[in-house]
């Protein structure tokens, strides 16, 4: 019923940066919090940023200050601006967002496929 798609990952050097878009689609209430998660390869998925239904912002303390997230709710949309990237931020992110759905009254988890951001020189 929820649909979340990513994009805007890639390939970038070091230093460079990349902006991730991801879109919700469905039957859809509401959207409450939106985040921004990643996982590289052989490690645990972990939370990149995350942003409330009002704008409230939090973000992993090795993010903070590179990474910005922000949404369009008009659009159904979550960004995640990167810059300054480093190779360890090489890694699958995924979307995440809680939603009400239509016919319902509470939130439920709804995560994207992934989009692969390689950071390399």
């Amino acid at each position: 019923q929820v649909q979340l798609v990513e994009s805007g990952g890639g390939l970038v050097q070091p230093g460079g940066s990349l902006r991730l878009s991801c879109v919700a689609s469905g039957s859809i209430s509401s959207i409450g919090n939106m985040a921004w998660y990643r996982q590289a390869p052989g490690k645990q998925r972990e939370l990149v940023a995350s942003i409330t239904s009002g704008g409230n912002t939090n973000y992993a303390d090795s993010m903070k200050g590179r990474f910005t997230i922000s949404r369009d709710n008009a659009k159904s949309t979550v960004y995640l601006q990167m810059n300054s990237l480093k190779p360890e931020d090489t890694a699958v992110f995924y979307c995440n967002a809680r939603v009400i759905i239509s016919r319902s009254s509470v939130y439920d988890d709804y995560w994207g496929p992934g989009t692969q951001v390689t950071v390399s020189s």
